[in-house]
C-alpha cells in the first residue's frame, strides 16, 4: 500500500521533468511565439492542460490560487484572454461565468469536458441557502461536477484534451501523445493505490464538509456524509447539522474533514460537539499559497493517506 503511493509519487516527479522538458513549439499553432495560446477554467483542468501541453502551450488559468471556483467573477481582461484563446478547456455548468463568457466570445475555441467526463447524479441533491435554509428548489439529479475526484473519470478527461491538442497541434501531436502517456501512466497507478489502499477499511463512511467526494467514494466502495451540498460556503441548516451529528455518533466516525478554501467553522463545531477530530481532505479545485507547490497528483496522495487514518484502513 505504502510502495504504491511513493510509486505515484516518484512518478510523478519524473512526469514534472517531462512536462518542463517538453517537445518544442511549432509555427503554425495560431500565434506569434508558436505556442498554442489555451485557457483552462481551474486547477484540475489547468493541470492537465499544462502537463500535457507542456511547452508546446501558452496556459492562462481563470481561477487564481486561493479563489474558490464555485464563486469565479470574471475582469475584462479574462474576457479578452478567452476571446484571444485558440482553445478554452472549461466544465460546463460549473463557473457560469465562464459559460457565458466562451458562448458570447469563443464558441469555437471553447472545449466543454462534460462529455468526457460522464457526469452523473450522485444523490447529492440537496444545496443550502446562506442563512441556512434548505433549498427546495434545487432539482432532484442535479449531475454531480467533481469529476476529477475519481482518478477513472479524470483520465478520460485527460485523453479528451490530449486528443483536441492533436487536432489543433498536429505539428506537436509526438509531444502532446508521449506527455499524455505519462500523465494517464500516473493516474492508473494512482487508482491501484486507492483500490488496494481503502480495500479493508474498518470503517466505510466519511464526513466533508461538502459534498465533493461521491464519485471517489462510489469507485472505492465507501459512503460520504456531505454536511453542506455542492456548494462548499452554503450555511447547513441546523437539521441537517443534527443530521451529520447523528451518523458520526452511530458509524463511529473519527474525523469531520474541511477544505482548504473554504473556513473550517461549521466543521470544527460539529468536530466538538461530538468529540471528533478534524483534518483537510482536499477537493482539489484550486491551490492556495499554503499548497502552491502541491499538485494533483500528491493532492490525490494525501487524500488517500488522510482516509486511511481516519477509516481504520490496514
Amino acid at each position: 500500500m505504502r510502495s504504491g503511493l511513493r510509486a505515484v509519487l516518484a512518478g510523478a516527479t519524473a512526469l514534472a521533468a517531462l512536462t518542463l522538458a517538453g517537445c518544442g513549439g511549432s509555427d503554425n499553432s495560431g500565434n506569434g511565439g508558436g505556442k498554442l495560446d489555451v485557457v483552462a477554467s481551474f486547477y484540475p483542468l489547468e493541470f492537465i492542460a499544462r502537463t500535457v501541453g507542456g511547452d508546446a502551450v501558452d496556459v492562462t488559468t481563470l481561477t487564481a490560487p486561493g479563489v474558490e471556483p464555485h464563486d469565479l467573477e470574471l475582469t475584462p481582461k479574462q474576457v479578452g484572454e478567452i476571446a484571444e484563446a485558440k482553445l478554452v478547456v472549461f466544465e460546463k455548468e460549473l463557473q457560469p461565468a465562464v459559460d457565458e463568457a466562451v458562448e458570447q466570445n469563443a464558441k469555437d475555441a471553447g472545449f466543454d469536458i462534460t462529455p468526457a467526463a460522464q457526469l452523473e447524479a450522485t444523490g447529492a441533491n440537496f444545496e443550502e441557502h446562506e442563512d441556512g435554509a434548505e433549498k427546495a428548489a434545487h432539482k432532484d439529479g442535479a449531475l454531480d461536477p467533481h469529476f476529477w475526484l475519481d482518478p477513472v473519470r479524470y483520465a478520460a478527461v485527460v485523453k479528451a484534451v490530449e486528443d483536441k491538442l492533436v487536432s489543433l497541434d498536429s505539428a506537436n501531436a509526438a509531444g502532446y501523445q508521449e506527455r499524455a502517456k505519462a500523465l494517464l501512466d500516473q493516474i492508473g497507478k494512482l487508482d491501484t493505490a486507492y483500490k488496494t489502499g481503502l480495500a479493508t477499511c474498518k470503517l466505510k463512511t466519511f464526513v466533508t464538509s461538502h459534498e465533493a467526494f461521491a464519485y471517489l467514494a462510489k469507485r472505492y466502495g465507501l459512503t460520504m456524509v456531505g454536511i453542506a451540498g455542492f456548494t462548499p460556503d452554503a450555511e447547513p441548516a441546523p437539521a441537517r447539522i443534527k443530521e451529520v451529528q447523528d451518523i458520526v455518533k452511530a458509524q463511529h466516525v473519527t474525523t469531520i474533514f474541511y477544505e482548504e478554501l473554504v473556513s473550517p467553522k461549521v466543521a470544527e463545531t460539529i468536530a466538538k460537539d461530538v468529540g471528533v477530530k478534524t483534518a483537510v481532505l482536499s477537493p482539489i479545485e484550486g491551490l492556495s499559497d499554503a499548497n502552491s507547490k502541491e499538485t494533483y497528483l500528491t493532492l490525490m496522495q494525501e487524500n488517500l493517506q488522510e482516509l486511511q487514518k481516519a477509516n481504520g484502513c490496514s
